[in-house]
């Protein structure tokens, strides 16, 4: 085996059509792995006995017979979702477990033949989208270190990013499997709420949270999450898809206008974001410019509104029971709860539903909205001085989704000067997932 491998899942499966066994594959990785603890990328790597037992009895399994449409592929889960026995902290020792079973993603990607190799590191219990936030140390962008990986997901994102992995799973609530994304130059898949079981999943926002994918390109990242997907009836937030309407042949992508593009000081990244508009004009797509500002107003209420109170509730029992367990940057998030009631709470989702009707006549009017996936990267020295403030303004074209209920997909558009990637985003209504997989296929598949 050679020390670089090309992760893509097509890959992967002609090196297995041609002999080569995923054990090889997986001892390999981890010895990378052991290479890059620089990065942070990891919290927890399985012992590699263990692994290797787990890639005998795969290829036992695939000898019987078995169906495993995703054998032999090497993934990572962010350390908020159960993966068997292995440790689940969300980046707080004393908050530390292990799960009897795993979580029925986990569970679903492992019965179709993928190896988890560990657990990824994240922005503590999902709170932060500069992977800047976590006691097992600061993740940077894999292109230069200087510079926020993106969080929460940030081990996650990194993991993929430095080829450790094919794919990883993440979550997302507010930005954090599409952020890390763009700032890794890799793609980022959110799917519609209720898509993915939740169960076995560390909460945040349960009304809000989703368990997303970081892959190498579209088309593995889209796998991964059909992989995954479907109703769990032990999960009361699981949804069954309605019937989707067959997907057109001409396509209009919302766009926004220049008094609604926001880049705090580095316009460099507003030529990237109109490049990626001329690419879709050059491939057919015709572009509308769409107000932004429902769409702008539906995100601040994610944590300037009575929604920051759920993640108080997801974690006020173990702050009790554990005083001093969080770091100082999660107890001031989450302190911000306090100041809402519940009639404010009230008020917030009538104001949400009005948004939401507005955004609804923007969508019967395109078939997706193309949006920056950040606004701009920002250094590790200055997101750790203002970490609030700075946080905020990464999560400008993110926080809006989960609160709409929109599908998104996130791909890589270019490099800065700086040497840190940029990406643009793909959004939908809720269930669109293939169709704007399939929309940003076509973007990733043309000529820049």
């Amino acid at each position: 085996m050679t020390e670089t491998i090309d992760l893509t899942m097509s890959t992967l499966r002609k090196m297995y059509a041609r002999g080569t066994k995923p054990a090889d594959v997986v001892a390999t990785l981890v010895k990378r792995i052991k290479q890059d603890q620089h990065r942070h990328a990891w919290i927890y790597v399985e012992d590699e006995r263990v692994l290797k037992e787990r890639c005998d009895e795969l290829d036992q399994r695939l000898q019987r017979g078995d169906d495993l449409p995703l054998f032999g592929i090497p993934f990572g889960v962010k350390d908020n979702i159960d993966a068997g026995q292995m440790p689940t902290s969300a980046a707080c020792p004393e908050f530390t477990y292990r799960a009897e079973k795993p979580s029925r993603a986990v569970e679903l990607l492992v019965g179709k033949g993928a190896i988890c190799i560990g657990k990824t590191n994240l922005d503590q219990f999902a709170t932060g989208l500069s992977g800047a936030r976590s006691p097992y140390g600061v993740c940077a962008s894999v292109q230069n270190a200087d510079y926020i990986s993106g969080g929460s997901s940030s081990g996650s994102a990194v993991a993929v990013a430095a080829g450790h992995v094919a794919f990883a799973l993440g979550t997302d609530t507010g930005g954090s499997g599409r952020i890390p994304a763009g700032f890794n130059g890799i793609v980022g898949v959110k799917p519609t709420l209720g898509k993915v079981s939740l169960r076995g999943v560390v909460p945040n926002c349960l009304t809000l949270d989703v368990v997303s994918v970081f892959a190498n390109n579209v088309s593995d990242g889209a796998e991964v999450l059909q992989a995954m997907s479907g109703y769990d009836a032990d999960d009361p937030y699981s949804k069954s898809p309605p019937p989707m309407p067959a997907v057109g042949t001409t396509f209009t992508f919302g766009r926004l206008s220049r008094r609604d593009l926001e880049f705090f000081g580095m316009e460099e990244c507003r030529a990237l974001y109109e490049s990626a508009c001329d690419r879709l004009a050059a491939i057919g797509w015709r572009p509308m410019e769409i107000d932004f500002a429902p769409f702008r107003e539906a995100g601040r209420l994610m944590f300037e509104g009575p929604w920051i109170a759920e993640r108080k509730s997801a974690l006020r029992a173990f702050a009790s029971a554990h005083p001093g367990a969080l770091l100082d940057v999660t107890q001031r998030v989450l302190s911000v709860a306090d100041r809402f009631s519940a009639v404010d709470a009230f008020d917030g989702i009538h104001a949400l539903a009005q948004l939401k009707r507005k955004t609804e006549q923007t969508f019967a009017a395109i078939d997706v909205l193309l949006v920056p996936t950040a606004p701009r990267p920002y250094r590790v020295a200055d997101m750790l001085a203002n970490p609030i403030e700075l946080n905020s303004q990464v999560g400008y074209y993110t926080h809006f989704a989960h609160m709409l209920d929109l599908c998104a997909v996130a791909v890589p558009n270019g490099m800065l000067s700086i040497g840190v990637p940029m990406g643009v985003t793909f959004l939908a209504p809720a269930w669109h997932d293939e169709r704007v997989a399939a929309l940003a296929n076509q973007f990733e598949q043309s000529e820049a």
